[in-house]
């Protein structure tokens, strides 16, 4: 097997045996995060019901995550070009099955949230690396098209399997369960990684900075926090002093990556239009999305009454639309240009999401599963064809870099849209008026109310919980009108700033300039 850490691009190196099983290795990688990533929202009402959160500890379990994943994924991809890709991938997948285990066996909301936080510095280690191995293991632009269309298949396949095995086990088990079926995953990808996948790092890329490293979480973390305390409580000198000390710390961060001889994160990349074009598509896709997608599980079980299996399979429309569309994408771009496919795919989220700001407490499933399977073809086409763009942009010795960079505008994006959109739907929700005894916890959240139902007498539980679900969906509807807005200025951004790009590779053609 040819060696990735050498510079030249060789024919043999190309071609090189065995890169497809070494996929294969990856896209368990993502398999284990996406997974991870939809059990929670189906979990939530249980872990709502049994830990007993408030309002904002349960905006909190959603995207702590997030927030800490976002912060590390520039370092610990930095880490890997220097350190090996291979090495912390599979360091950060043992870590990952560990601490799944804490998730599943957390009893405060205190203890639910450390533990969602530590996976995050887990995660952080394992989406660049994937990224990043695919663009040492594939050289032709062809067959990376291709792989990176399979690695995000697999990220939307993880969507559709989560929910489902999850659903399965929140029926015949604990709501931990959820998290331990992360151990199987984990363990088959260290083991079979050990032998399949290469190794790739960068040479002589100087010290890792841990300077940078502490300016970058503090800058993103500050800054996310601030974001989210706003839109859920209004100014306050708390969290503005903290989205100050962030904003002073991404300044610094730049700063000092300009001065340094090996930056954590080489600034000249954003120079680039199409990077730049589809970090910043990514980044608001995930915002537009996230939101609704982190409330969605909770309307179909609480409001609509499903079991939390029939509510995973009612949200495979969109896995399979994503599939579909990711493995199409690159075709798509070739033909079509990247700036048609991704502003068509972000332009077809947000129509789907502006037809749900109709949904009501009994609205059926057609609608739903038709808007569902838009969300999922537009993401994957335009996830798939940004990533491409990412990875084609620099040189691969700066793949962990880039990976790192596309990857904390996705988690970025998904903290900011649970924190802002989520707030939204939250906000409204808690003004709902109960009849004469209900309970302030009803106030917090939807499962708080369902909770709450039943120690009061049957015809003011009744009257409750209509008020609640109905306060609940216009939340929803108005998020989802949020999101439809962000989407479709996502998109007539990226039809500007993607002009002039074509798939790789770039052959003239029809209509080409």
């Amino acid at each position: 097997m040819t060696s990735t850490l050498q510079p030249a691009e060789t024919a043999e190196a190309a071609q090189r045996p065995g890169r497809w099983l070494a996929l294969g290795v990856l896209v368990l990688a993502v398999l284990l995060v996406a997974v991870d990533a939809t059990v929670l929202g189906l979990a939530t009402p249980y872990i709502s019901e049994d830990l007993k959160p408030s309002g904002t500890q349960l905006l909190w379990i959603g995207d702590v995550y997030s927030f800490v994943i976002a912060g590390l994924l520039v370092s610990m991809g930095s880490l890997g070009d220097r350190i090996g890709r291979k090495r912390i991938l599979l360091v950060g997948a043992t870590a990952f099955g560990t601490i799944s285990v804490f998730n599943a066996y957390a009893t405060t909301p205190e203890m639910m949230i450390v533990a969602r936080a530590l996976l995050g510095v887990a995660g952080a280690t394992l989406m660049p690396a994937t990224l990043a191995l695919i663009r040492n293991l594939f050289h032709d632009p062809r067959e990376r098209s291709l792989a990176v269309g399979i690695w995000g298949a697999t990220a939307s396949a993880g969507t559709a399997v989560g929910p489902i095995v999850g659903g399965f086990l929140l029926e015949h088990f604990w709501w931990g369960s959820v998290f331990l079926i992360n151990l199987p995953v984990m363990a088959v990808l260290v083991l079979v990684g050990i032998r399949l996948l290469p190794e790739s790092r960068t040479a002589n890329p100087g010290p890792w900075d841990l300077v940078s490293v502490v300016l970058s979480l503090v800058g993103i973390v500050g800054v996310v926090y601030a974001v989210k305390e706003a839109a859920a409580h209004g100014f306050a000198w708390g969290p503005a002093a903290a989205g100050l000390l962030g904003v002073a710390a991404l300044y610094g961060f730049v700063r000092r990556q300009l001065t340094l001889d090996a930056p954590l994160l080489d600034m000249r990349l954003f120079r680039n239009r199409g990077f730049s074009g589809a970090v910043l598509a990514d980044l608001l896709t995930i915002l537009g999305l996230s939101g609704l997608v982190f409330f969605l599980s909770q309307y179909l079980q609480l409001v609509q009454g499903r079991g939390p299996f029939e509510a995973g399979l009612a949200e495979l429309p969109a896995a399979i639309g994503a599939v579909a569309a990711g493995l199409l994408a690159g075709r798509a771009a070739r033909r079509f240009s990247v700036r048609a496919v991704v502003s068509g795919g972000l332009a077809a989220i947000g129509l789907a999401l502006a037809a749900l700001t109709v949904i009501g407490q009994s609205t059926g499933y057609p609608l739903l599963g038709a808007a569902l399977l838009v969300v999922g073809v537009g993401a994957g086409l335009s996830f798939t064809v940004t990533a491409d763009v990412i990875l084609s942009s620099v040189p691969k010795e700066h793949a962990g870099s880039a990976s790192a960079v596309s990857e904390t505008a996705y988690e970025l994006g998904a903290a900011l849209g649970i924190a802002v959109l989520g707030s939204i739907v939250t906000g409204v929700y808690s003004e709902f008026t109960g009849p004469a005894g209900t309970p302030a916890a009803a106030h917090e959240s939807l499962g708080g109310a369902v909770e709450a139902a039943g120690s009061m007498p049957a015809h003011t539980s009744a009257v409750m919980l209509d008020a609640a679900r109905a306060s609940f969906v216009d939340g929803l509807a108005l998020a989802a009108g949020a999101g439809a807005a962000v989407l479709l200025a996502a998109a007539v951004a990226a039809w500007f700033m993607f002009r002039g790009q074509w798939g790789q590779p770039s052959r003239p053609g029809p209509g080409r300039p």
